[in-house]
């Protein structure tokens, strides 16, 4: 009878260590997961951030007048170079796509620049670039909630715990961004 016992409990002690084992290996998975869509935006975002200075260059001949949001964007990609921290990359990143949307919303009023190549070449591969980085955005945010839910769930709570795992920040837009856009026809 003794036997039965000590193999009832030796087998729930068999049975909860693989269990936190299963637990912690999920853990580290969505951990790693996160990391790995990160450096996909990571990779798009150093492409992004390689083009606009090129961008700029060809907008600096036909836009004399907008020097602001020419300024802006250039602003936007050193505030990038000197962010340390993710939460700061986030921000950066969304300083840049701000700063992007001004640019091409000016540009409107340049036909001369519209027609030229380079800046449709370039334009054309931001704006895929930011397509690209507006889908991996929603990867990553996928990524962080279920990592956060998970490292909040009973049981694994105590297992995140152990593991000093902390709940990630998602990556959100600015809140002028949430705001109805003004369209406005002019009459001819």
């Amino acid at each position: 009878m003794a036997t039965v016992i000590l193999l009832i409990l030796l087998g729930i002690i068999i049975a909860t260590v693989v269990y936190v084992i299963i637990i912690y290996n999920g853990l580290i998975n969505l951990k790693h997961n996160i990391e790995k869509t990160w450096s996909n935006i990571d990779v798009l975002l150093k492409q992004r951030y390689d083009e606009l200075p090129k961008l700029v260059s060809v907008c600096e001949g036909y836009m004399q007048h907008e020097r602001a949001v020419l300024e802006n964007v250039t602003k936007a990609r050193s505030q990038l170079d000197s962010a340390s921290s993710g939460g700061e990359v986030l921000d950066a990143n969304n300083a840049i796509t701000s700063a992007l949307r001004s640019l091409f919303a000016v540009v409107e009023n340049y036909p001369d620049l519209k027609a030229d190549k380079a800046f449709r070449q370039l334009q054309s591969r931001i704006t895929q670039l930011e397509d690209q980085i507006a889908d991996r955005r929603e990867l990553y945010n996928s990524s962080v909630n279920i990592f956060n839910i998970r490292i909040e769930q009973f049981p694994d709570i105590f297992v995140a715990n152990m593991m000093r795992l902390t709940p990630r920040r998602l990556w959100q837009i600015e809140p002028a961004h949430r705001e109805d856009v003004a369209i406005r026809f002019s009459q001819a």
